[in-house]
């Protein structure tokens, strides 16, 4: 029995360690991100931004965003209008033939009036590490507006911070969705494994040609 309690409290000191070590990051990672936070009319007032970069999420039927990527659609072609830059990145999953998130990002914005050569896809954009860094990395941008709801936003500026681009966030929400508190929970993860990734910077499952933001973006069109 003396063993036994021993052993429990050593599990439960173990277990308030790690706690406090996640929601500690946790903490760091929000508060490092959040004065990066700024408003519409707040980045159409900056100068020389390169991108305003989408960050994809699902889409329905390979066809229809999400009412999530939806917002986050809206509020990027938002600042396009309002002169917040000229170029637009759509950054997502299109590792598969079945499932293509730029192109439906890239129609969407179309379908809006925005001209094809001003967006570029990312099709390798198959996390929010990997998204940021392609967008340095390969479209060459310095200076960027993200675009994601906010649970999502700390962390994208907490890399891009990191990765060395001088980058804001824009917030896409306007409403709350059903499962918000599961995504809470497990963004605080994501928030832990992106900070160790940012210590040791890997290279993103793919990288590539440059294709600079400045130029074409129908440089990037597969179809």
């Amino acid at each position: 029995m003396k063993k036994y309690k021993k052993t429990l409290l050593l599990l439960i000191i173990m277990f308030i360690v790690s706690l406090s070590f996640l929601l500690g990051i946790d903490w760091y990672v929000r508060k490092t991100a959040e004065k990066r936070f700024i408003s519409v009319n707040e980045a159409s007032d900056l100068l020389d931004v390169d991108a305003i970069l989408i960050l994809g999420c699902q889409v329905k039927n390979n066809d229809t965003p999400s009412s999530m990527l939806k917002e986050r659609l809206l509020k990027g072609i938002e600042l396009y209008d309002e002169k917040a830059a000229l170029k637009i990145i759509m950054s997502g999953d299109h590792g598969q033939d079945n499932y293509d998130e730029v192109n439906v990002m890239k129609d969407f914005a179309i379908q809006a009036g925005i001209p094809s050569a001003d967006i570029f896809m990312d099709h390798a954009g198959f996390s929010t590490y990997e998204s940021i860094y392609r967008a340095k990395e390969i479209f060459q941008a310095k200076k960027i507006i993200i675009v994601t709801q906010e649970y999502h936003l700390y962390r994208a500026l907490y890399i891009a911070d990191r990765l060395g681009l001088d980058a804001y966030g824009v917030l896409a929400d306007t409403k709350q969705y059903s499962g918000q508190v599961y995504r809470n929970v497990r963004e605080i993860l994501a928030r832990v494994k992106d900070f160790c990734y940012t210590i040791f910077q890997p290279k993103p499952t793919y990288l590539g040609e440059t294709i600079p933001v400045s130029g074409n973006g129908d440089l990037t069109n597969d179809k």
